[in-house]
């Protein structure tokens, strides 16, 4: 006896749930545009598969260069570091100094081809910044 009516009181709910609820805002049409810009980024961070880095000025054709963060990651605490000399001509490849620490020691290449014009004095005093910053204030030199 109870159950007739709470069968149909419980229909009754579920049909008025499916009806379409009529909406309160007209319905709009939207379209997301995306514009594109005539400014490039000129300055690129190119990898090498040896884990150097360089972040190159396409406009200046000046880069800045230095080890990855992987590199350090790998290589542990920088106990020495030889940096390339100022003026020093490199080709793309060269060798330009070397790098040890308590886990290994290894040789780093140049990216590019071209003069370094100055080398990071800070590491010479604190050769930790290459672990703590390795694309920042661990950066190795300056190339042209």
């Amino acid at each position: 006896m109870i159950a007739a009516p709470l069968r149909s009181a419980c229909f009754s709910s579920l049909r008025s749930a499916m009806r379409p609820v009529p909406r309160a805002l007209p319905r709009v049409n939207m379209v997301r545009t995306f514009r594109s810009s005539s400014i490039t980024n000129r300055v690129k961070t190119l990898y090498t598969l040896e884990h150097e880095w360089i972040k190159y000025d396409d406009e200046t054709n000046e880069g800045v260069l230095g080890i990855t963060d992987h590199a350090q990651n790998s290589l542990g605490d920088v106990v020495y570091l030889e940096l390339p000399s100022v003026s020093l001509e490199v080709t793309r490849g060269d060798q330009i100094g070397s790098i040890e620490s308590v886990k290994a020691a290894s040789d780093i290449y140049s990216p590019v081809s071209g003069i370094v014009a100055e080398v990071n004095e800070k590491l010479n005093d604190e050769m930790s910044l290459v672990n703590k910053s390795p694309m920042e204030e661990g950066a190795l030199s300056h190339q042209v």
